[in-house]
């Protein structure tokens, strides 16, 4: 019996990147099994022996108009391979990337963002400067909403949504008729564990400054406003206790939190750092993670801080703290800007070495079953039911 011939329709494919990262990881596993071809721009770390890469070109300038070409040349180029015979069994796509996908990944649905980042983006909150970038973004995320309802209401489709919190978005704006799955991301446990953390543990904090008696929160992501940084900001200042840091890792625009660090007092106690692909350094420096997001599909640091054995906060709008028993193997935050409840959590963790060991042990257990192994026998049933149901029909 032949393998399934499955196209893949993704701008980028890369392991050092979120949803990109999914996609390469189950490429990864399932390559022997299907026959993967891949219609992308940029392709990193996938063995390109073990797939078909149909590379599209890039057409450079702003984001939506590349967008735009993206969406319309795959469609061409994938016209032109059926042309010639080569017709897939499935077509997946992670997003919105196509209007005849058979299987879809879904890690947000941007009817809900729309409305999230409402105020965020209306230009009279924004300095002048910045109203074509905020332009550039209003457009963007309401093209993709409109074309979310073509796909989304669709019976003929299989979803992976990322989180409960995902499929239930998808229920709320598109009563979704097709089948959804949750599939969650996963975990490299081998570099995520605490045999690792505690192995790189010293070297480290001493890299880094850190103090032997120090107590280091760690924040780790690009869009510091959605991780909740201003509410972690609060709270550190809430808290009486002169160990306390936090380790903030990413890449965004520092000035309105340098603003807010100084307006609190903070300038010795948070340290900026830049992403690194050995991100486990930082976990390996930390003493807990809190990350209190305004919203979140799945946030993979926490994920990340709880596979090394880290006792993790994170909020309710994560979709992650599905994955988290409240006081059992992490604290969960039922309001992202609740500061003063954020800073009672610090403060417990802070002060209590035997609830940071007992959170973070079970943390590791909890996050053991999150493998990337899992992820990708879960794509492959879903791949399986999206060839039935078309060879059916």
């Amino acid at each position: 019996m032949s393998r399934l011939r499955i196209a893949v329709v993704s701008p980028f494919l890369d392991k050092r990147h979120g949803t990109e990262r999914r996609v390469a990881e189950f490429i990864s596993r399932l390559a022997d099994d299907y026959e993967f071809h891949l219609y992308s721009a940029r392709v990193e770390d996938v063995d390109l022996r073990r797939v078909v890469w149909h590379r599209i070109p890039e057409l450079p300038g702003p984001h939506l108009l590349g967008y735009l070409w993206w969406f319309l040349a795959n469609h061409l180029w994938r016209w032109r391979q059926r042309s010639r015979g080569n017709v897939p069994d499935v077509v997946y796509s992670p997003g919105i990337n196509c209007l005849d996908a058979d299987a879809v990944s879904v890690h947000i649905v941007f009817a809900g963002f729309r409305e999230a980042v409402r105020e965020e983006l209306r230009l009279g909150r924004n300095p002048i400067a910045a109203w074509p970038r905020i332009i550039h973004r209003r457009l963007y995320y309401r093209l993709i909403a409109m074309l979310e309802p073509y796909v989304y209401r669709r019976r003929d489709l299989s979803i992976a949504a990322v989180s409960q919190k995902i499929a239930g978005d998808l229920e709320r704006y598109y009563h979704s008729p097709a089948q959804i799955s949750v599939i969650y991301n996963g975990l490299d446990t081998g570099c995520f564990s605490p045999e690792r953390r505690e192995s790189l543990r010293g070297a480290s904090r001493r890299a880094l400054s850190i103090g032997e008696d120090d107590f280091v929160l760690l924040l780790i992501g690009n869009d510091w406003k959605n991780k909740g940084l201003a509410c972690l900001l609060k709270a550190i200042r809430q808290v009486v206790n002169p160990r306390l840091r936090a380790l903030v890792v990413g890449q965004d625009n520092r000035s309105p939190f340098l603003a807010l660090i100084a307006q609190l007092g903070l300038e010795a106690r948070v340290q900026f750092c830049p992403p690194r692909s050995d991100v486990e350094t930082y976990y390996a420096a930390a003493d807990a993670y809190a990350g209190p997001s305004l919203v979140d599909a799945f946030a993979q640091p926490p994920a990340e801080a709880m596979a090394c054995g880290l006792p993790v906060i994170t909020s309710r709008k994560n979709g992650g703290s599905e994955m988290i028993t409240h006081g059992c193997d992490g604290l969960v935050l039922e309001d992202p800007v609740d500061f003063m409840g954020l800073a009672e959590m610090i403060r417990r963790l802070a002060n209590d070495a035997a609830l940071c060991n007992r959170l973070g042990t079970a943390a590791a257990e909890a996050a053991r079953q999150y493998t990337w192994e899992r992820n990708a026998q879960q794509m492959r049933e879903l791949f399986e039911h999206a060839a039935q149901r078309n060879s059916r029909r």
